[in-house]
């Protein structure tokens, strides 16, 4: 098993989809404001919806180093007295079901007490911010999984040849953002943390995704049954279309992700094409979509946080936009698992510190 890599999409496009990021970009700053007429109460609102970890606290010092960060150059007179951000940035990003409640259920997703990550990606910001990879961690990858402190009190006992999703299971995100750092060698900068419940509403907020699938799809434990071609998805759909794998493939977590980064990128596509800076009601339904369907790291739990990020990223364009999945082979203990291939998998990792 290898690398997979779907940067590749032709040159005729390159100036549309560069295009589109910038757009998706600008957008992600726009979705977390709203008109003057009612922008204290949305700012309230949406604010509140963000949920956070304190995982620097938690966690200590006893991680990867921080990337070095190149000084911002001193704000003229006429630039703002805050210049945006632009060192380089790892961030963790997971799909979940972590969030109890009624609509979690419904979608399949467990209570706060058996909460699983269905899908981790690391996303690497260059110094710059106008390059960046995406890096997929399938979740059947056997690791060992640290010792990691419990909000309760105590910590977690080490664990080898665990599978990585069981990190959030037994540690939430303080022990996801750990294990991910001991497998990598990577200091992660900021966790984000989608829930099933708030990526369907997302979905269903755009008006639907539209998505181009080159097999059929029948997967009766995802509910998803798709012929070959493309497909207007709302966010049930979508959501069963970034969770299948029996469908697909030899139904492995492999061709999981190769779907998931193909409704990611049509994702992107649909926000730029929604018109949501004319439309104050469909921003305002996105938003919210959005900030309540998130956890992260308390780095980023504010609109400002978000906001300035979202600007920071204002440059980057697709075509500087590669997604990969973590060089993998079959684990000898198991079949059905898999381990980090070396060293094409610590050769990635070393290329993002």
């Amino acid at each position: 098993m290898t690398g997979h890599d779907e940067n590749g999409d032709g040159r005729g496009r390159r100036g549309r989809r560069s295009k589109v990021l910038r757009a998706a970009g600008l957008t992600l700053a726009g979705l977390l404001v709203v008109g003057a007429g009612t922008a204290g109460w949305a700012y309230w609102h949406l604010n509140r919806n963000i949920r956070s970890v304190d995982i620097n606290s938690a966690l200590g010092d006893d991680r990867p180093a921080r990337a070095v960060v190149t000084p911002s150059a001193p704000a003229s007179a006429s630039a703002s007295p805050s210049p945006l951000p632009s060192g380089a940035l790892n961030i963790l990003v997971l799909g979940s079901d972590s969030r109890s409640g009624a609509a979690n259920a419904k979608l399949g997703g467990g209570d706060s007490s058996g909460a699983r990550s269905d899908t981790a990606m690391v996303v690497h910001i260059d110094a710059g911010r106008t390059r960046a990879t995406v890096v997929s961690i399938p979740r059947d990858t056997l690791v060992t999984r640290p010792s990691c402190p419990l909000a309760s009190g105590g910590s977690t006992a080490v664990a080898y040849g665990a599978m990585f999703n069981s990190a959030y299971s037994v540690g939430g995100p303080v022990c996801a953002v750990k294990t991910a750092e001991s497998l990598t060698g990577v200091r992660m900068d900021h966790y984000l943390e989608i829930d099933f419940a708030g990526f369907a509403k997302l979905v269903n907020a755009l008006g639907g995704v539209t998505v181009t699938t080159g097999q059929d799809i029948d997967d009766d434990k995802s509910h998803l049954h798709l012929a070959a071609g493309t497909h207007r998805l709302n966010g049930k759909q979508a959501l069963a279309l970034a969770r299948t794998r029996h469908g697909i493939g030899d139904g492995s977590d492999l061709g999981r992700i190769g779907l998931q980064q193909k409704l990611v990128k049509a994702l992107l596509r649909q926000i730029s094409s929604a018109g949501l800076l004319s439309d104050p009601v469909k921003l305002y339904d996105v938003a919210n979509a959005v900030t309540g369907s998130l956890t992260t790291d308390t780095g980023l739990d504010s609109l400002g946080e978000l906001t300035r990020l979202g600007q920071s990223l204002k440059s980057l364009s697709s075509d500087a936009v590669k997604t990969v999945m973590m060089p993998v082979a079959t684990a000898p203990s198991d079949p059905n698992r898999v381990v980090p291939r070396e060293p094409a998998a610590d050769d990635l990792w070393k290329s993002l510190r």
